[in-house]
């Protein structure tokens, strides 16, 4: 199948990383070299001290302590709005490095606390160890707000893609367990439905970095069975929850050649229905990982929407 894809990114599709996730075998061979991806992305210098640690923080019930990556305003005097962090990869891939740079980015422009989350990944960990870890992680941020300089007032959440979707199914989770309280959810190209059904799903088999045979193979690995069953919680696909209402504002985004593309748009769509002040964003011409393209005045485009959308959720 042939795709409009935006001209800046199109030199850029045979410098990206084959993502082909069809068995165990391949999903090592993807984590083996996922440095790849991340070496996309610029090493960013920030103009203000930015502290930077590591730590493990308590896990869900018998589990193991969660690892995270703090990053924060060096010399702030006064509490500044905080942002729990989930990346990406499919539930699968990923770790605290893949999205550094960005974060770090973040946090010199906005000048607020980042906490990254290093959840446990499927197969080894299906569901729901990846969003309890996630669940637990934002308990201990909102517990230690005052020690990380946060305003327990102005405490988001956000992630791209299956962190997207981890995202949504922890403020589902922060909702229906009387909290923390959170003022924001940034769900980027967000992985939210087992089910497959939506037309971007059945239709875009072999886009960039991201397809339907990959996402069988990421909820195949995240739930621990087939996807598509009749008793998936909605803490693991957020789509399936019926009860959209009291959740915190959202900011939405989606690409145009993402097999993801339609469940975001109809999560969007569903959270402002169920009352939620939810904004969505969509951009023409790109796939599934183009934002690992900084080049690209689309890229640019979307993190600027990113940036304006955290300091308004945040009020930074």
């Amino acid at each position: 199948m042939s795709y409009a894809i935006d001209p800046e990114l199109l030199p850029w599709l045979d410098m990206l990383p084959s993502v082909a996730l069809r068995d165990y075998d391949a999903l090592l061979a993807a984590r083996s070299g996922q440095s790849e991806l991340a070496g996309l992305v610029p090493a960013y210098e920030p103009t203000n001290p930015v502290d930077v640690r590591d730590t493990a923080v308590p896990g869900p019930s018998d589990a193991p302590d969660v690892p995270v990556r703090i990053y924060s305003p060096a010399n702030r005097t006064d509490a500044v709005p905080g942002l729990v962090y989930i990346h990406g990869g499919g539930f699968v891939l990923g770790d605290l490095d893949m999205f550094q740079a960005h974060l770090l980015r973040l946090v010199d422009e906005l000048g607020i606390v980042i906490v990254s989350v290093d959840y446990r990944l499927a197969p080894e960990h299906p569901f729901p160890a990846p969003v309890e870890d996630c669940y637990a992680a934002l308990k201990w941020v909102a517990d230690k707000a005052d020690e990380l300089g946060i305003d327990r007032k102005r405490l988001g959440i956000g992630g791209e893609s299956a962190g997207g979707g981890l995202t949504a199914g922890t403020v589902l989770l922060a909702r229906d367990r009387g909290g923390p309280e959170l003022c924001f959810q940034y769900l980027g190209i967000p992985e939210l439905d087992d089910r497959l059904d939506t037309q971007s799903m059945q239709d875009y088999v072999d886009t960039p970095l991201w397809n339907r045979p990959n996402a069988i193979y990421s909820w195949t690995s995240y739930l621990g069975t087939e996807p598509g069953g009749d008793d998936v919680s909605p803490y693991a696909a957020p789509a399936r929850a019926t009860d959209l209402a009291g959740l915190p504002p959202a900011f939405v985004t989606t690409c145009q050649y993402d097999p993801l593309r339609d469940e975001g748009i109809e999560y969007a769509r569903r959270l402002a229905h169920a009352g939620v002040p939810t904004e969505l964003r969509h951009y023409p011409g790109t796939f599934h990982g183009s934002g690992f393209v900084e080049s690209a005045a689309i890229t640019r485009r979307m993190y600027a929407d990113e940036v304006e959308a955290l300091r308004r959720g945040l009020r930074a």
